[in-house]
C-alpha cells in the first residue's frame, strides 16, 4: 500500500474535503499524512490522521504587508521559509505520491522537483472563475514580492506542473476546461464533517415553524462578528427558528441572540439542512453544495474568498438563492456595496422572507439535488489518485 503526503492549506472550505478523501484512501489500506500551518494540526489529529506542523509558517510574516487581513495567509502560502521546510518534510517522509492544495504556491512551485506523482486539488469551481483564480494567486505572489522575495510561477504553470488537477465539484456546474487542461478531473463535491461537528439537540422539538441554518466561514481570515450579528438581528421576530454555527472563530458569548435563534460553535449540518427551509451562508462551495444536495435554497452574503461572490451570483442565476452584497474578495472585485447596517439587516430580513414564501426557490434547488444524488466525490478522488500510482 502507498504513503501519501498532503501539503495543505487549512482554509475554511479546504481541509474538510481533504479529510474526506484521506478517509477513503485509508479505508483502501494507504496512509495519509497532512503537513500544514499550526492551526491545521488539531483538526487533522482529531480526524485520526498524522499531522506535520510546518513550524516556519509565519517565520517571515514581519516582512509581509501588515495592512492586509491576508498577510499571515500569504506568508504561509508563499514564503521562502515555508518552501524550504516543505522540501525538508518531503525528503524526510519519502511519500509515494504528493497531494497539493491548489492554493499553496510555495509547495506547488516545487512539484516537478520531487520526482513523485503529483496531484493538485481545487475545492470549488475553476473555469467558471479562472480569472479570479489567477488574480488571487497573483495577489498572493505579489505580497511575496512586496516582501522582497522573488516571484513564483503563475497559477497556470503551478497547476500544469502536476500530473492531475482534481476539482471537487460537478463538471456540469463548472465551465468546460480548455483543451490544454487535459490533466483536470472532476470528482464531485466532498461533503465531510469534521469531528467537532456532531448532531445537536435543538431546543424547539417538533415545532412546525420553518427552520433555517446560518453558517459562515470557519477560516480565521474571514472572522466577522458583525456579519453573524446582522444575521441574528435580521431573523429576530420572524416566524422561524434559526440555528447559527460560528465555526470556532466567533464565540457565541460575543453575540446577542434573539429568542428564536440557537447559537453554537459547531453542529453537524446535514441533519439541520435536511429539515431546513433555507440556509444563510457566506457562499463557501462546501456549504452551497451541501444545501443543494438537500434541495434547500439559500441566502448568500459573500465573504473574502475569491469564489464566494461567484457562487452567490450563480445561486441567484439558477433560482436557488438570493445574492446579497458581500465583502470585497481578496485578489478581485466583488459585489460589495456601501450600505448602512440597518439597511443591510432589513435587506437580509426581506431576502429570508422571500425565500420562505416563494416555492420556486426550493423547486429549483431540488432540481440541482437530483444532479448531485449518488455522487461520492471522496471515492472518485481516491480512485483518481490511486490511478497515478501505476
Amino acid at each position: 500500500m502507498a504513503r501519501f503526503l498532503w501539503l495543505n492549506w487549512s482554509g475554511g472550505g479546504n481541509l474538510p474535503p481533504g479529510l474526506g478523501i484521506a478517509r477513503v484512501l485509508t479505508e483502501h489500506g494507504h496512509t495519509v499524512a497532512f503537513a500544514g500551518r499550526p492551526e491545521m494540526v488539531p483538526r487533522v489529529e482529531a480526524a485520526g490522521f498524522r499531522a506535520i506542523e510546518l513550524t516556519q509558517a509565519y517565520a517571515q510574516v514581519d516582512k509581509y504587508p501588515a495592512n492586509s487581513p491576508m498577510s499571515r495567509a500569504a506568508c504561509y502560502l508563499t514564503s521562502p521559509a515555508v518552501a524550504e521546510q516543505v522540501r525538508d518534510v518531503v525528503k524526510a517522509e519519502a511519500p509515494d505520491l504528493l497531494i497539493f492544495d491548489g492554493m499553496f504556491p510555495a509547495a506547488l512551485s516545487q512539484a516537478k522537483d520531487f520526482g513523485k506523482p503529483t496531484v493538485a486539488v481545487s475545492h470549488t469551481f475553476v473555469f467558471r472563475m479562472i480569472e479570479r483564480w489567477r488574480g488571487t494567486t497573483n495577489a498572493l505572489i505579489g505580497m511575496r514580492q512586496q516582501s522582497g522575495f522573488g516571484a513564483l510561477p503563475d497559477l497556470d504553470a503551478l497547476w500544469h506542473g502536476c500530473d492531475r488537477v482534481l476539482v471537487t465539484t460537478l463538471a456540469e456546474f463548472d465551465h468546460a476546461p480548455p483543451t490544454e487542461w487535459e490533466s483536470v478531473r472532476y470528482v464531485g463535491p466532498v461533503l465531510e464533517d469534521e469531528k467537532v461537528a456532531v448532531p445537536t439537540q435543538l431546543p424547539w422539538g417538533n415545532d412546525s415553524a420553518p427552520l433555517a441554518l446560518m453558517s459562515f466561514s470557519t477560516g480565521f481570515e474571514q472572522r466577522s462578528l458583525d456579519k453573524v450579528q446582522r444575521g441574528l438581528d435580521a431573523i429576530a421576530d420572524l416566524p422561524l427558528h434559526l440555528v447559527a454555527t460560528t465555526g470556532g472563530i466567533v464565540d457565541p458569548a460575543e453575540l446577542k441572540a434573539p429568542r428564536n435563534a440557537f447559537v453554537v460553535n459547531y453542529a453537524a449540518h446535514d441533519p439541520i439542512i435536511a429539515r431546513a427551509a433555507l440556509v444563510i451562508t457566506h457562499g463557501g462551495h462546501g456549504t452551497a453544495m451541501r444545501a443543494l444536495k438537500h434541495g434547500v435554497p439559500m441566502v448568500v452574503m459573500p465573504g473574502l474568498a475569491h469564489d464566494q461572490a461567484v457562487i452567490a451570483a450563480l445561486m441567484e442565476e439558477w433560482g436557488t438563492g438570493i445574492a446579497m452584497p458581500g465583502d470585497v474578495p481578496f485578489g478581485g472585485a466583488g459585489n460589495a456595496v456601501a450600505v448602512s447596517r440597518e439597511d443591510s439587516v432589513e435587506a437580509l430580513r426581506k431576502a429570508v422572507q422571500k425565500i420562505v414564501a416563494t416555492p420556486s426557490y426550493r423547486a429549483n434547488a431540488k432540481q440541482r439535488a437530483a444532479m448531485l444524488a449518488g455522487v461520492d466525490g471522496a471515492a472518485n478522488a481516491a480512485r483518481e489518485i490511486e490511478a497515478l500510482l501505476t
